[in-house]
C-alpha cells in the first residue's frame, strides 16, 4: 500500500518555440492576440529564451518522495507531478498513479500556497477532467500558507536577501507580492488576499519587521480591474518617500519561472533603478531540499483532516 502524492502547477512554454502552443492551450476557444504571443516571445528571450518549472518540479517531487520515504519507510508514497498548461497534464499524472498497483489513494498539493477559486480551485477542476480506471480515495488541499515550516524558510530568505544590500538592508521595506487576480473574488468573499497577508504578517513577527507592506504582481490584461497596488507602484512610491531599499518577497509563487525571472528580476529591479532605490529578491523555493521538507510537513499535518471519498471518475476530491 502506497499513498499516490500528485503536485500541481500552473505549466509553462518550456522554450520559444513552446509559447505559441502554450498561450493557444491558456486561450482555450478565445483567439490568441498577436501583439500579446510577440511580447511574451520578447519576455522568454529576455529570460535566456527558456522556463526552467517543469524541471524544477520534476527534481521537487523527487526529493519530497524521498523525504517521505526516509520518515515513514520505502513503500510509503509515490509522487508524481501534472500541470494545467503543458505536459504531463494533471489528468494524466492522475492516470499514471492510478495504474501504478500500489497506489490506494491520492492526496493532491496545489504548488500554490494561498487558496483562490480561480486559482487552487482551477487546480481542482482540472482534476475533475480526470477518468481513473479504478476507485481509488482522492483528496486535496487547499492551502498551506500558515505552515510553520514555510515561514521558517521564507524568513531565511529574506534575511538572506537584506543581507544582499549590505548596509542599506537592514533598513529595507520587505513587500511580499503574490499573482493578483481580478478585483470581483473579494465579492466572492475569496480568502486569497487574507491569506498573503497570514503569510506576510506571520514572516514579519518571525523577524521582527517594523517596515514591510503588500503588493501585486503580474496581473492580466482584461477589461477587470485586478488586485493592487502593483508591486511596480508600490517601488516608485517607496522610493519617494525616502526608503533606500526594498526586498521583495514574491511568497505567492514557489519557482522561479516567467512571472519571477522577468517580472521581479528584470521589470521591477529596473524600475527600483530607475527610481533610485536599492532592490533584492528573495530566492526561490525551486527543489531546495528544505521545501521538500516543507511540503511533507504541509502532508503529514493535513492528511488526516481531510475530508475523503472514493470515485473512478469524475471529481477529484
Amino acid at each position: 500500500m502506497a499513498r499516490g502524492i500528485l503536485l500541481m502547477a500552473h505549466g509553462v512554454a518550456r522554450d520559444i518555440e513552446d509559447i505559441p502552443r502554450y498561450y493557444a492551450h491558456i486561450r482555450g476557444a478565445r483567439p490568441t492576440n498577436p501583439a500579446v504571443e510577440a511580447e511574451l516571445i520578447e519576455r522568454y528571450r529576455a529570460i535566456g529564451g527558456h522556463s526552467p518549472l517543469v524541471e524544477l518540479t520534476r527534481s521537487l517531487a523527487g526529493r519530497l518522495e524521498s523525504v517521505i520515504k526516509r520518515r515513514h519507510g520505502p513503500g510509503a508514497a509515490r509522487v508524481a507531478y501534472g500541470f494545467r498548461h503543458c505536459e504531463p497534464y494533471i489528468a494524466d499524472a492522475l492516470q499514471a498513479l492510478s495504474a501504478n498497483a500500489e497506489v490506494t489513494e491520492i492526496t493532491g498539493l496545489i504548488l500554490a500556497p494561498h487558496y483562490s477559486d480561480m486559482s487552487v480551485g482551477a487546480y481542482i477542476r482540472a482534476g475533475e477532467a480526470a477518468k481513473l480506471d479504478r476507485p481509488l480515495v482522492r483528496r486535496y488541499i487547499l492551502s498551506w500558507h500558515t505552515e510553520p515550516s514555510l515561514i521558517r524558510l521564507l524568513a531565511a530568505r529574506v534575511e538572506e536577501a537584506r543581507e544582499t544590500l549590505g548596509p542599506l538592508g537592514h533598513d529595507a521595506v520587505v513587500l511580499f507580492t503574490a499573482h493578483s487576480l481580478p478585483e470581483r473574488i473579494i465579492a466572492a468573499g475569496d480568502p486569497y488576499p487574507e491569506q498573503l497577508q497570514e503569510t506576510g504578517e506571520l514572516v514579519a513577527r518571525a523577524l521582527s519587521l517594523t517596515r514591510y507592506g503588500f503588493a501585486w504582481q503580474s496581473a492580466g490584461r482584461t477589461a477587470d480591474p485586478w488586485l493592487g497596488p502593483d508591486v511596480l507602484d508600490r517601488i516608485r512610491e517607496l522610493a519617494h518617500s525616502g526608503a533606500a531599499s526594498v526586498v521583495v518577497c514574491p511568497c505567492g509563487f514557489v519557482s522561479d519561472h516567467l512571472e519571477v525571472l522577468y517580472d521581479l528580476d528584470q521589470e521591477a529591479r529596473a524600475v527600483a533603478r530607475e527610481a533610485g532605490i536599492a532592490f533584492a529578491r528573495t530566492r526561490s523555493l525551486n527543489d531546495d531540499p528544505a521545501f521538500a521538507e516543507v511540503l511533507a510537513d504541509v502532508l503529514e499535518h493535513q492528511e488526516g483532516s481531510l475530508p475523503t471519498e472514493t470515485r473512478v471518475g469524475g471529481t477529484f476530491a
